[in-house]
């Protein structure tokens, strides 16, 4: 049913637009830019930053156009000397309490608040600093996460990221007045209250206030240090954005660019966590059938449905709201973590390398990889299996800051061993990849037949759907699966927190009957992580999928157990899937934590 439209004026300018449209969405589709801070269309309306106000005529005050719907006949000046004056004000007041230290701040060039400072000029102190010197201690406790309260102007987008785009609500306003400020429970440092990491408040802060803890100093020095043999590995979700660092359009494919930058950035060898990604699928889609055997044959008691492990924030998540359901979780490591053990064992030999002189540098999407990294649990080589985790955004600074033009870059290849990947591992970038990957080895593993969907493309798994359901019907299997033979393997995807929450309350109520769930902490899944070039709207988000796809459709491979690296890891090394060394190195558990 279409909505009625409502007409109206800007700037003098006829537009027609949808019942319950925005003055600021009206402005849009006419080209006017009305500057926000508060707003971010990811996000519920909150009109308390008053950027974006406009004047309406015969109204006495200005209007927040972010929270106003138009009506009929409403007459907008969006850039009136009065709306300028206002707007003026408004941001030399946020400024009086905000730390300007621009040029040496992680977000100069790329702070929303420093953008209108910048569009009007401001230069005149015409208000008091009100900076406090206490207002500007840090807080650095996350390996994660960097708070800084000195560059906080309290829009609460942090606030609204957190408790409904996440629901673990971590962050919340505390105070009143001019003591007002955002905190977390008890005033607890990050690291000790029920954050996840997954830096979505990073990616919607419009300033410094919420940054990645930036590890950048220290891959510099571990490149520096001759004694010291780098090696680094590029998440699948890196290579559809890291262009936007550079101009590039959103999902654009830039695979081997990224590894040319890489190279001349002085790392020794450039690997793919996409090799670990569909080693990743093989471990867990053995565990997957394992489980199923155990209750369908033995009638055991198991753990069902099984939960994908791949994404640190979803984790840490379950640790503290669902610790009942730990079991539930794959025993797999993440790509990321199954990669560091195996580089400083079976690629240290390979190479002839002390595994105490190698360095695992991991450049994500994601900034719940840094904490994931400084695990207890992960030291399955017996070493830190990941020494440093940058982000995409701190890939492109290091970039920048060797001097490297990155679009002039010619196209060069991984390094072998650990760099040899399938369209599979590619399309762990998106949500519903971890399904998708898993289906098209598993069903052809059981069945001796590809999936029955078209070119391996398994749409019902794909999408931007908060949680989407599946289900495929096994049938004609070979002789040792004859026990799945007629089974409807259920399937289920979420991505964001809040729509893992919602989906998890419903698997609690016995409310859900699923063999398989993945979820993402991310929107989106980890195209949309917290480590990726700001901004990420849905739209971004929706580019980079396409170009992740896009990248799986041109791979030579597209199944995770088609690939000759990961074949002669199983034959040379570790022997067998779910075996006692990929227990020891790929395999682990989590343990609850408190929800306070």
């Amino acid at each position: 049913m279409s909505k009625f439209k409502v007409n109206l004026k800007i700037n003098n300018i006829p537009v027609s637009v949808d019942e319950g449209t925005t003055i600021l969405e009206a402005a849009r589709k006419l080209n006017f830019n009305i500057p926000t801070l508060c707003h971010h269309d990811d996000l519920c309306v909150a009109g308390n930053c008053r950027v974006c106000v406009v004047e309406q005529k015969g109204a006495r005050l200005l209007t927040a156009s972010c929270a106003t719907p138009v009506s009929e006949g409403m007459e907008i000046l969006t850039n009136s000397m009065k709306v300028r004056q206002a707007r003026k004000h408004i941001v030399e007041l946020l400024l009086t309490e905000h730390n300007a230290d621009c040029t040496k701040c992680f977000k100069n060039g790329h702070c929303e608040l420093q953008e209108i400072s910048n569009e009007y000029r401001i230069g005149d102190h015409v208000f008091i600093d009100l900076l406090q010197e206490k207002d500007r201690v840090q807080d650095i406790s996350s390996p994660a996460i960097v708070k800084d309260d000195s560059k906080c102007i309290r829009c609460q987008r942090c606030v609204r990221t957190c408790a409904h785009l996440q629901a673990v609500s971590a962050l919340a306003v505390t105070h009143k007045g001019n003591k007002m400020r955002i905190s977390t429970f008890l005033d607890k440092p990050m690291n000790d209250v029920i954050c996840t990491n997954c830096g979505q408040c990073i990616n919607r802060c419009p300033t410094a206030a919420l940054t990645e803890r930036s590890y950048i100093d220290q891959v510099f020095d571990v490149i520096y240090d001759p004694s010291k043999f780098v090696v680094v590995q590029t998440a699948p979700a890196t290579r559809v954005a890291i262009g936007e660092e550079f101009g590039l359009e959103p999902g654009t494919r830039v695979t081997g660019k990224m590894v040319a930058a890489l190279r001349r950035l002085g790392f020794d060898k450039v690997l793919d966590t996409d090799f670990t990604a569909d080693l990743t699928i093989i471990e867990e889609g053995n565990e997957l059938l394992r489980r199923l055997k155990e209750a369908l044959v033995d009638g055991k008691d198991v753990a069902l449905p099984m939960m994908t492990s791949c994404s640190p924030g979803w984790i840490k998540f379950q640790e503290h709201l669902y610790p009942e359901f730990l079991d539930n979780l794959s025993t797999c490591k993440s790509p990321q973590q199954m990669f560091g053990p195996l580089a400083k064992t079976y690629y240290a030999e390979k190479v002839n390398k002390n595994p105490a002189d190698m360095i695992v540098v991991s450049i994500m999407p994601c900034t719940a990889k840094k904490f994931e990294a400084e695990r207890p649990e992960m030291r399955g080589s017996g070493y830190k299996d990941v020494d440093f985790v940058l982000t995409t955004r701190e890939l492109g600074m290091m970039i920048k800051q060797a001097g490297i033009d990155f679009n002039k870059l010619e196209n060069e290849g991984y390094d072998s061993i650990l760099g040899d990947s399938t369209g599979a591992g590619v399309i762990f970038g998106a949500t519903g990849g971890v399904m998708e990957a898993a289906l098209r080895s598993a069903y052809e593993i059981v069945t001796g037949r590809e999936v029955p969907f078209s070119n391996l493309n398994i749409k019902p798994v794909r999408g931007m759907e908060g949680v989407k359901e599946a289900a495929i019907k096994i049938k004609d299997v070979k002789p040792e699966w004859k026990f799945l033979e007629g089974v409807e393997l259920k399937v289920a995807i979420a991505h964001g927190l809040a729509n893992a929450k919602a989906l998890m309350d419903r698997v609690k109520e016995g409310k859900a009957d699923f063999h398989f769930i993945e979820v993402m902490a991310c929107p989106s899944g980890c195209i949309g992580g917290g480590g990726q070039p700001i901004p990420t709207t849905m739209e971004i988000r929706k580019k980079r999928a396409a170009g992740i796809y896009d990248e799986d459709e041109h791979m030579a491979l597209r199944k995770s157990h088609e690939n000759p690296e990961v074949i002669e890891l199983y034959e040379k090394f570790l022997h067998e899937p779910l075996g006692h060394r990929s227990h020891d190195l790929l395999h682990t558990h989590y343990y609850p934590r408190k929800r306070h």
